[in-house]
This record gives structure tokens, sequence and C-alpha cells, in this order.
């Protein structure tokens, strides 16, 4: 397997800059996700990785060799697409043969490689049926094994999983997770869901106007977002716009909250005070004492998410937060209870406020 790096890699469409000079290394048998809204750059990152495009300027090296000008037939890359690209007057098993067929293997070798790898994605009873006659995740099950069969030395992954119910996601998400492992193939994934994103890989770059905004595990992309974009983009969250107070308290709106974060910061800097909704506790008026890091409001909405209930609750002061609680706890809080919400001191993080952080809503901008 090989190894991946992108240096100083522009790319300019007229006036539209879609990548903005990114830098990335992606060391050898690692799963990594681009990650990030509509029109981040992510899928022009990997067709420069695949050769089908090239870059304003920057480098692409795999292996430590630079590729930039190489087309895609001698990079040692397979590449699975949104769309499933099967040719349709072809088996599933001659449709896996069809890129050693182009490497002029012996009929033999491409048969037996093709019901290998059938077996693998656990369609080894359908090699001779034709695409239509096969389900959407069987399709792309069909062009994972076609693009794992000329043994590439890099395999790219964008957004495959897209086109297909969300029951069907998760399986095919895991199967692709469970090949990626057991070949030990250097992998990268580009998708918009963050879910996806997070279960199944080494390491994630969140990418924004066509640059990365930070790369890290699954649980530091999820616990320590680096800034508010990243903070939004992954999982959910609560973003106060706050100053910070005295002894370690920020002042939200006129309500008062102990943070500890902020004891090492000055008095006076605005902050966007993030919290999970996992660490936020609402109780009934009366069942809890009022004091440092709660409001007093009203339970405004309910979602009801299986096992998990989300509720929002807001006080007159139009301040609010959102908490996830288990929906046997959040049962009896109805719209309309009157309920005590707040979060431990330790549960914030805090960014500073700066111009440079601000970013729209990536809830906007995601399709």
């Amino acid at each position: 397997m090989a190894s991946v790096e992108l240096h100083g890699l522009h790319r300019r469409f007229g006036e539209v800059v879609a990548l903005a000079g990114i830098d990335l290394n992606v060391p050898s048998g690692e799963f990594l996700s681009l990650l990030g809204p509509s029109g981040c750059g992510k899928t022009t990152a990997l067709r420069l990785i695949a050769g089908f495009d090239r870059p304003t300027s920057g480098r692409v090296l795999i292996d430590g060799k630079d590729v930039t000008g190489v087309p895609p037939n001698r990079r040692d890359i397979g590449m699975v697409f949104q769309a499933y690209s099967l040719f349709p007057n072809m088996t599933a098993e001659r449709n896996v043969e069809f890129g050693l067929r182009i490497r002029k293997q012996s009929r033999a070798q491409r048969r037996a490689r093709a019901a290998e790898l059938l077996e693998l994605i656990g369609l080894g009873h359908a090699g001779k049926r034709y695409p239509h006659q096969l389900s959407g995740g069987m399709q792309q099950r069909v062009a994972l094994a076609r693009a794992l069969a000329i043994e590439p030395s890099v395999l790219l992954l964008d957004e495959p999983l897209s086109a297909l119910d969300a029951k069907v996601r998760v399986q095919l998400r895991e199967e692709i997770r469970r090949i990626q492992l057991e070949l030990g193939i250097t992998t990268i994934y580009v998708t918009h869901d963050q879910e996806e994103a997070l279960s199944i890989s080494d390491r994630v770059a969140v990418m924004y106007g066509g640059k990365i905004e930070q790369i890290g595990s699954p649980a530091e992309m999820y616990g320590s977002p680096a800034t508010p974009f990243v903070a939004e983009f992954i999982g959910t969250m609560n973003r106060l716009v706050a100053t910070v107070g005295d002894g370690g308290t920020i002042d939200y709106a006129g309500a008062r909250f102990r943070v500890d974060a902020a004891r090492d910061l000055p008095r006076g800097e605005k902050v966007l005070c993030l919290v999970r909704p996992e660490t936020v506790d609402i109780v009934p008026v009366g069942d809890g004492t009022r004091g440092d890091g709660t409001i007093v409001g009203e339970v405004v909405a309910r979602t009801f998410l299986g096992s998990v209930t989300r509720v929002r609750v807001e006080d007159d002061g139009a301040r609010s937060l959102t908490a996830d609680l288990s929906s046997a706890q959040a049962e009896p809080l109805s719209v309309g209870t009157r309920v005590v919400a707040g979060f431990p001191a330790d549960a914030a993080r805090l960014l500073s406020l700066a111009e440079s952080d601000v970013r729209p809503e990536p809830s906007v901008q995601v399709a």
C-alpha cells in the first residue's frame, strides 16, 4: 500500500477558487475521510489525486513519487463513484473482471480474481446477474469489487453511499470498513455525512471554502473542535455567544454560567461557548435548585429520536439550551413544561469569537 501527500494544492475554475492551498499527508493503510458541505472542494481534491483533473498549482505525491502530471491509468488507483457506473451489458462477474482484461490477464486469472472478490463482498451467488437484476446496494458492492480487482495501492471513494437508503447505507459503510481493514489499503473517502465519516475513519479532515479547517481522529473532531464551523458541522452543538466574566464565568445574554475554560481568559473577551446536548441536564421546576450555570424556562420543542429525545428549552430572555435526554427521562417534559436547564462547568468549550471565525451556518449549505 502507498501513502498520499498533497502539497500546496490549488485549483481555480476561472474566478472560482475550488481549492485554496491544502496540505495533507495520508500514511500507508490509513482510512481518511474528507468531510464538508457541498462546494467545499472535497471532490475536487479527490479528482486531483486520481488524475482526472490537474491542479492550478501544487503537487500530488503517491508513495513519495510526484504524480501531478501522470495520467490516471498510471497512478495505481482504484476509484468508486457516487453513480455505480457499471456496464449494463455485462454481468457482475464481467464488470469486476473488466480492469483485469484491460491489463491482459488470462481468462482463468480474471475469473479466479472476480470470484474471490465477489465472495469478499458477499455476492458470490450473484456473479451471473446483470446490473438491472441487482439492488442499488448490490450494484455499489460490485463497483467496489471492480475497483479492488486491479489491487490498487490507493482506493478513492466519492460519496459512494449517498444514493442508497439509510439502512443499506449503514450496512455498506461497515462492509467497506471491514474490507479496507482486511486488505490494509490506503483509502480516501469523500462524504458530507458526518455520522458516516466518524463511524468508519481513522482520521477525518473537515473542509470549508477550499481549505482544511481541522484534521484529527473522530474523537478529537467531536470532542475538541478547533473552529466554530467544525463545532457546528460535527454533531449537534449548543452555540452560546458570550462574554468572559469574573472567577471562571461567562455572561450569556444576561445569564451567568460557570465555565472552567473561562478561568484563563481575560475578562470582557467575546467567546463562543460550545456545549454538546448530551451534557445538558433538564429537570422540572421544583426538582432542582437554580444557581450558576442554569436557566429557567419552558420546553418549546421535542424531537423523538428513538432511545433519545431532543428537548429545547427557552427562557423569557430568548436564551435557549438543547438537551439530548433518554426518552424515559424526557417523557414527562411535554411542550410548555416549566424547567431548569444547565450544564456542568467542565462540559463547555470556549473559542475566541474573532471575525475570521465567522462562518455561514453549515446547515444552510449541506445538500
